[in-house]
């Protein structure tokens, strides 16, 4: 391929993957829309310290889809969408990565305490074991991506070799935590009217969910094209 195709073929990528990188924001937001109208709508609010058990669980797929999986979108798409040197768009990747986390255990924390007012059983669901082993593995990518890209004394070469299977992972992860929530909000819509309001609105939330995790993958794997072609 000539120099000019190679180029004219990154630039091409790289303007497309901008694109759906923007499109993954705006869903970002109505994803965050539609699930806050749901809880506080539908399912009586959200508060931690509250006597009744539901508005307790409510702070579980609150916490979960805004700290937790839009989250962590958000810190894959940095460097697509946020114009720094790379060391930059590496710390803020790292960080977003963090906030995502804790806010992630914050979320199981409520499901717990919600099972525990309830008087409900804990991790019985397929829903409760996706999201744990997608919490555990976040975790574990998270240390070793601290360990391999940011300690001291890492060869370069080592960095070089470990960044595919760290986006690879990442993404995996991401995904599976998307697959969390499909399966939460499957479980809490077969407990509202079918084809009422509520029912649909899950459905419609679900739908951008996943719209979301797909435009996110999508925009890393045009990134990726983009150091390819």
């Amino acid at each position: 391929m000539a120099i000019g195709g190679i180029i004219g073929s990154h630039q091409r990528h790289s303007v497309v993957a901008s694109r759906v990188a923007m499109f993954a924001h705006l869903l970002f937001l109505v994803t965050a829309v539609l699930m806050l109208v749901w809880l506080l709508r539908f399912r009586g609010g959200i508060n931690i310290q509250s006597e009744d058990p539901d508005q307790i669980f409510n702070v579980h797929p609150f916490v979960m889809s805004w700290g937790f999986i839009l989250l962590i979108g958000e810190a894959i798409l940095v460097y697509t969408t946020v114009p720094m040197n790379h060391r930059a768009q590496k710390m803020v990747h790292m960080l977003v990565h963090m906030v995502a986390f804790i806010l992630g255990v914050f979320g199981v924390y409520a499901a717990f305490k919600f099972h525990n007012a309830a008087v409900a059983p804990d991790l019985v669901s397929l829903h409760s074991w996706i999201g744990i082993g997608a919490i555990s593995l976040f975790a574990l990518q998270w240390l070793i991506g601290f360990a391999v890209f940011w300690m001291p004394g890492t060869h370069e070469h080592t960095r070089a070799s470990a960044a595919p299977l760290h986006v690879a992972g990442g993404l995996a992860v991401f995904l599976l935590a998307v697959c969390a929530a499909q399966t939460g909000l499957v479980q809490k819509g077969a407990s509202a009217t079918p084809g009422g309001t509520e029912a649909n609105l899950i459905n419609v939330t679900g739908v951008f969910i996943l719209l979301y995790g797909a435009t996110v993958a999508a925009t890393v794997v045009l990134r990726m094209a983009t150091r390819h072609v």
